[in-house]
């Protein structure tokens, strides 16, 4: 092979000047007929002198003969193999940077890269690293931040395990997306910890297929839907009325054969187990613009025949492509810039964590988790300490705001400062409500949980670790024998989880690692089938940036007091307020139909049309932008409150609920993200005006 004999030469000359040798210099020179005792001209705004390179067949004897003299028979066997094995390999850096590499042709050359039997641990470190960034620049992204904090953890072999999971066109082009490139960074990143740390070893990801992300092009061209890309360039009140339209048209439109034959295959992998699809744009999951909640995550309880499974799974495909047209991700992304950019959105198709308990299929319990903590309810907990939001059940109750229960927060770093210190507040706001699937009906359900522990009992998986029993106002640990879940009361604190279990030591060491490999605090999805814990998202925390103590005048009149707060006050001064709007709390209860609070909302999205960017609070009773029933709480979404300075949630007390605070729900994180500030007011305090 007279081209590799050349290429090593011309490495081993290389070398051989590296190494100091005068006669080497001399053999270089006279190859390329430069004189390399004078350099400065290579320094001068000058075109050099092009000069006629030699042929290296008058050098290869020399060169051969030098190196013989210069270095040991084994030294230089060992270079020469080593260079021809990272010849071998240059095909597969040449089939990803080419223009037409399509994932076909991608999985053919790793194909033949492991034929070939070349280990990753034999090439030279330049050659491992430029064959991992092309491959991380090819399935996930050109992010600079991404790569460089990717490339140390992955190998060669871990995208053998994507193109394996892989639903994509013949000449498909696309990228797995920002929710696919996070999860399966931090898989490695746990992968390499776990050989020295003992509480990663059972941290675990579900099964996971991907479709790619031009995959919603392909969907779009079959359908002859190409107008929809132009609908960001409405005003927003017309998108808002032409979205639920997009959705039905393309939930009602076929998908292109090639996409169908790799669903079917997928399907076949996954049998009867219960299914979530999730969005994974390009734009996903980036520092500064991770989209929380923006676009649809969707549970298939995955039951009946084949035909019918594949018929759901592409009605729910369908849905999460038409959400990258919805209002709230368009103004989103016209906030930050991005919405000249050609969005492409992958889909991630992933096994449900749990178990099945008669008829129902749930996790353990769920959750997330945050590097920072925002709001804390102790003076002694640092924004460090981060925070987790835990509730049984499927993790849609962590992540979305609810006008109807609460979660269990705890401070991973100061596990033992609760939020609720007496029994009886412990008990009052403990989760009484539990999102499951329910495989008879072949639907997603919210039950109360008293409901599904009396039909489970004993069988609910870690039952002893997350209920405590209530009793005469003291609560204790449930006794495995004596529990009797159709008298006792049982309420759900995750006592046991937190005392007798090393997981809030897990999350935590999960938030460091991982906060540390990607360079930023991190937010974590994960869920428990009883057994292990699985790690289903990671990605950027949205988070603001620390504001300095305002100076408070301690003679203001008090008729000059518009409301005071006393509870989960965040640091700063706003100034330069127009406007505030408010909604009494007591009008609001006080209207009778769906519609009249639905147009309240609507309201509030006009005014922030046309108010002042940052120039206006917005101040009324309940929960915000909390899913389910908008009676507790305005039914805003994000693109109705983004131009706001300031969100002030009024908390009254009704009979024994108080409502819950948002923060490490999606909500809040946007609300962060957009340095838009939260203060909730507890008007039933004593002091409180």
């Amino acid at each position: 092979d007279a081209g590799l004999l050349g290429r090593i030469t011309r490495r081993l000359i290389n070398r051989l000047c590296w190494q100091g040798s005068g006669q080497a210099e001399a053999l270089l020179a006279r190859y390329s007929g430069v004189d390399f005792a004078s350099t400065h001209s290579l320094d001068e705004n000058v075109p050099q002198t092009r000069r006629k390179l030699g042929t290296l067949d008058s050098l290869r004897y020399e060169t051969f003969e030098l190196a013989s003299r210069t270095f040991s028979d084994e030294r230089l066997l060992a270079m020469l193999a080593r260079w021809i094995r990272e010849d071998r390999a240059s095909f597969l850096i040449s089939a990803l940077e080419a223009p037409d590499a399509s994932f076909p042709r991608i999985a053919a050359a790793l194909e033949h890269y492991g034929e070939i039997e070349l280990e990753e641990d034999d090439l030279s470190r330049a050659m491992r690293t430029g064959l991992r960034v092309s491959l991380l620049r090819r399935f996930f992204t050109e992010q600079l931040d991404f790569i460089n904090h990717a490339k140390p953890h992955v190998r060669v072999e871990d995208f053998n395990a994507l193109l394996d999971h892989l639903i994509a066109e013949v000449d498909s082009h696309g990228k797995l997306g920002g929710k696919s490139a996070g999860l399966f960074l931090a898989e490695k990143v746990i992968r390499t910890a776990a050989e020295d740390e003992p509480l990663l070893q059972e941290i675990k990801v579900p099964r996971t297929w991907y479709i790619s992300s031009d995959g919603l092009l392909a969907f779009i061209r079959y359908n002859n839907l190409d107008d929809v890309y132009s609908r960001k360039y409405m005003s927003l009140e017309k998108i808002r009325r032409d979205y639920p339209h997009i959705v039905q048209v393309f939930k009602n439109s076929p998908f292109p054969p090639g996409l169908v034959a790799g669903l079917e295959r997928a399907l076949d992998d996954f049998g009867g187990v219960p299914l979530i699809v999730r969005s994974s744009s390009l734009l996903e999951d980036r520092s500064g613009s991770a989209f929380s909640g923006k676009y649809k995550s969707l549970f298939l309880a995955n039951q009946g025949s084949r035909e019918q499974r594949l018929e759901a799974l592409t009605d729910a495909i369908a849905e999460v492509y038409a959400s990258i047209f919805g209002p709230d991700p368009i103004e989103y992304r016209a906030e930050r810039g991005l919405l000249d950019v050609h969005e492409e959105m992958g889909v991630m198709i992933q096994e449900v964590v749990g178990r099945r308990v008669g008829k129902y299929f749930f996790p353990s319990f769920s959750g997330v988790a945050f590097s920072l903590n925002e709001f804390r309810w102790s003076p002694r907990i640092r924004r460090e300490d981060g925070l987790i939001r835990l509730v049984p059940g499927l993790g849609t109750r962590a992540v979305d705001r609810l006008g109807d229960d609460y979660p269990v927060l705890i401070a991973p770093g100061q596990s033992e400062l609760r939020v609720n210190v007496t029994p009886d507040e412990v008990a009052r706001y403990s989760p009484s409500k539990i999102d499951l699937i329910d495989l008879e009906a072949n639907a997603f359900v919210t039950l109360e949980v008293r409901q599904v522990l009396r039909e489970t009992g004993l069988d609910y998986p870690g039952l002893l670790q997350i209920v405590s029993l209530y009793d005469a106002g003291h609560l204790r640990r449930p006794s495995p024998v004596r529990v009797d879940v159709d008298r006792d009361d049982l309420v759900v604190t995750f006592e046991g989880l937190r005392t007798t279990t090393p997981f809030i030591r897990q999350v935590r060491l999960l938030l460091e690692l991982l906060s540390e490999a990607t360079g930023e605090p991190v937010d974590l999805e994960f869920a428990s089938d009883g057994d292990s814990l699985f790690l289903l998202q990671c990605r950027p925390q949205s988070y603001s940036e620390q504001s300095q103590p305002a100076s408070i005048p301690t003679d203001l009149p008090a008729e000059q007091v518009v409301f005071s707060a006393r509870r989960f006050v965040s640091s700063g001064l706003l100034e330069g307020i127009s406007h505030l709007v408010y909604i009494d709390g007591e009008a609001y209860a006080a209207l009778e139909t769906r519609e009249q609070l639905q147009q309240v909302a609507r309201a509030v999205g006009l005014l922030n049309a046309r108010l002042p960017r940052r120039g206006f609070l917005l101040m009324g009773p309940g929960r915000w932008g909390s899913r389910g029933d908008i009676r507790l709480g305005v039914g805003v979404t994000y693109s109705d409150i983004n131009n706001a300075a300031m969100l002030i949630e009024v908390a009254r007390r009704k009979g024994d609920h108080l409502p819950d605070l948002s923060f490490g729900t999606h909500f809040f994180q946007d609300l962060v993200e957009a340095g838009i500030r939260y203060l909730p007011l507890y008007p039933d305090d004593e002091g409180a005006v």
